[in-house]
């Protein structure tokens, strides 16, 4: 049960960057993320009904999930999908992977966990990795490149991710169960995005073609829903930093379809980066000496 919720999680979120592709072009970005959370958010609910959980909160736990929603469910994704626009799917993903070092940073501020010598270790292999993938973006930074504006929209979605989940875990701390709690948090996601394209003057238009209607009922019920289900049922059996593996594993499923799918050419310094990331998230993420390292959250894409 453990390898198949493993091998799930890891095929759910691995394809989940290609089809966010599908999703962009004649809609609005921000439209296409509300109706993604809107039948997510259906979905939980009715899973939590079903099971007859609770979903009825006080209104400071009203105003926690709210925020957990903000973060997590509505910029982090508006930032992903506007940042997909200029990226092959499978180098979002390596972006991603940055989340890692972001949760342990945050961890270690807000809630005083210690960082040990393996974790910076891991960490700087990962920011070195980043580096040598983006390096041309890097080299001649500009917004008014697409690359540079790609890399930086999709750095902001990933600490957007990553605060959320912290907010994930400080609501888990105050008892909040974590099932209920994303239910609302994607309800109050979609909310926001419909809120900001109304603001932004987008227009909820909606694409009729096989690729945006399969796409979009992929995100919904597959990359959210069950991935989240997947993903949280492993944590629950094996612990958050064993968990966390999915996040070695993901980018390169990621990567291996963009390159059937969409073109994208290894360079020796794009090898080198991508093997550098693993590598780091992989430090990260051990074991040593029988003490239990800094879990590492994870968010679906």
């Amino acid at each position: 049960m453990i390898a198949f919720l493993y091998l799930l999680t890891i095929a759910v979120w691995g394809t989940s960057w290609l089809g966010i592709q599908f999703q962009l072009g004649t809609v609005a970005p921000a439209a296409s993320v509300t109706y993604r959370f809107i039948l997510s958010a259906a979905i939980m609910l009715a899973l939590c009904w079903v099971m007859r959980r609770r979903t009825r909160f006080t209104l400071p736990q009203h105003g926690r999930a709210a925020l957990q929603g903000l973060l997590l469910f509505s910029t982090n994704y508006y930032l992903i999908y506007e940042g997909s626009r200029f990226l092959p799917s499978g180098l979002v993903a390596v972006v991603f992977a940055c989340v890692v070092i972001m949760n342990i940073a945050g961890t270690a501020l807000l809630f005083g966990q210690p960082v040990g010598r393996r974790t910076l270790l891991g960490a700087a292999l990962g920011l070195a990795g980043i580096t040598a993938v983006f390096w041309p973006e890097i080299a001649a930074f500009d917004l008014g490149r697409d690359g540079s504006l790609g890399l930086l929209l999709c750095l902001l979605g990933t600490l957007s991710a990553s605060l959320g989940m912290l907010t994930s875990a400080a609501n888990q701390r105050r008892g909040m169960p974590v099932l209920e709690t994303n239910a609302a948090g994607m309800a109050y996601g979609a909310l926001f995005m419909a809120l900001y394209t109304l603001a932004a003057g987008e227009r909820f238009g909606f694409e009729l073609s096989a690729g945006y209607v399969l796409s979009l009922l992929f995100l919904a019920l597959f990359a959210t829903v069950i991935g989240f289900w997947s993903y949280l049922t492993l944590v629950g059996r094996i612990g958050a930093d064993r968990a966390g593996y999915v996040t070695v594993l993901f980018p390169i499923v990621a990567l291996l379809l963009s390159t059937w799918f969409e073109g994208f050419r290894w360079t020796p310094l794009a090898v080198a980066g991508v093997a550098l990331v693993v590598l780091g998230n992989g430090f990260m993420l051990t074991r040593l000496g029988g003490r239990k390292p800094l879990a590492a959250a994870i968010g679906q894409p």
